[in-house]
């Protein structure tokens, strides 16, 4: 069955979270950002699990696991999980204003959501967004233990503030599950996030920074992703919004 979470259950409760470039890597600009929230003691997650693992090899996709907390009393503790992912999945209930928190849950372009094994429902957000989503172009590229990110919004530019984040990820992992409602099962998860770096503010207009390499690392990870994406703050925190721009490494 489907699992919710409620953001007033006290079970649940909120935890807390220039230049030119010479040498951008050239990319294709991603369609979509798609974050799945799921948990290994989750027993509808596998089929969304799975699904992401297939969505991770269109390159036209960006798309990220992050496992969260609030299931681990099922009887089996996630061993991908972050006390991060479950405040960031909450703040974006709070961002929507509708206080839905469950798994698997979708978040694309850090707006809609639906559940993460609907892949007609999927796809067709995505193609609903694609005249608008993510007008922020983002480049890569790494020299001399520096990584630089160029930032090139759509003609206009862009009036929405926000952050620019390192996301180092491991891009396949697979982890059989000894207990909890998936016990005896082998689950496989792709571009799995391991951690969230906030390296610069977006100031909406052309613009190059830098930040040093160990933003990338993290234990298990194999590659990265940059987000750029509007926020503001609030009483909980920087609350995240509209996904403006995003790029996945080579590496």
């Amino acid at each position: 069955m489907l699992h919710r979470a409620r953001l007033a259950a006290p079970l649940f409760a909120a935890l807390a979270f220039g230049g030119t470039m010479a040498h951008a890597e050239p990319a294709a600009k991603p369609k979509a950002v798609l974050e799945l929230f799921t948990s290994q003691g989750c027993s509808s997650c596998p089929a969304a699990d799975a699904l992401f693992v297939e969505l991770a090899k269109d390159p036209g996709l960006i798309a990220l696991t992050l496992p969260v907390t609030y299931w681990d009393y099922l009887g089996w503790k996630d061993t991908l999980a972050q006390d991060a992912f479950t405040k960031r999945q909450k703040l974006y209930a709070k961002t929507r204003g509708d206080g839905q928190i469950y798994t698997p849950q979708a978040v694309i372009n850090g707006t809609v959501h639906m559940v993460g094994s609907d892949k007609a429902n999927l796809e067709k957000a995505v193609k609903d967004q694609a005249d608008t989503a993510l007008p922020v172009t983002v480049s890569l590229d790494e020299a001399a233990g520096t990584l630089r990110i160029q930032l090139t919004p759509a003609a206009g530019g862009s009036d929405k503030p926000g952050g620019v984040w390192v996301l180092p990820i491991s891009r396949l992992v697979m982890v059989p599950i000894e207990r909890g409602e998936n016990k005896g099962r082998s689950a496989s998860y792709a571009n799995v996030v391991r951690g969230m770096v906030r390296v610069g503010d977006w100031t909406g207009t052309q613009t190059t920074m830098q930040a040093p390499i160990s933003s990338t690392k993290a234990e298990g990870a194999d590659g990265y992703a940059v987000l750029v994406q509007a926020d503001q703050p609030s009483k909980y925190g920087m609350i995240p919004g509209t996904i403006l721009g995003a790029a996945l490494s080579k590496r």
